[in-house]
């Protein structure tokens, strides 16, 4: 059913756990089949320092949370914006049709704790004016 750099993440998930101190917190869920992704974050100077998620799911929810936050670490919130749920896919090398939605709720996940940010720290000089879906 998965391929094995989908196993490998599931197996050997990266940035799981909570940012201490983070600043910008996301949670999505899909309540048809019960994952539930969280994602935190330390953003400063507008980019993304450190990056951790929580997944209660199955192995492409828990690959499509490790493969997501490796893409974006490092990143400035605009790139992290950018990120589409298509290319945490093509990075796993593919998933399976009826898994496609657990890169939405990563997609999902990090455009909520983007917004947690630029809503309660934009006063406090978050530099970016992108508005986020």
């Amino acid at each position: 059913m998965y391929n094995e750099k989908v196993m490998n993440e599931f197996r050997s998930p990266a940035n799981v756990g909570e940012v201490e101190n983070a600043n910008a917190v996301g949670q999505v869920g899909n309540a048809s089949c019960g994952d539930i992704m969280k994602i935190t974050m330390r953003i400063e100077n507008n980019i993304i320092e450190e990056v951790k998620f929580q997944t209660y799911g199955c192995a492409a929810a828990v690959a499509t949370s490790s493969i997501a936050t490796k893409m974006i670490k490092g990143k400035t919130v605009d790139e992290a914006l950018a990120l589409t749920n298509r290319e945490v896919i093509d990075e796993l090398g593919g998933l399976p049709a009826q898994k496609i939605h657990c890169s939405v709720l990563a997609e999902g996940a990090i455009k909520a704790a983007i917004k947690n940010y630029l809503e309660n720290y934009k006063k406090e000089g978050a530099a970016t004016e992108t508005a986020v879906r």
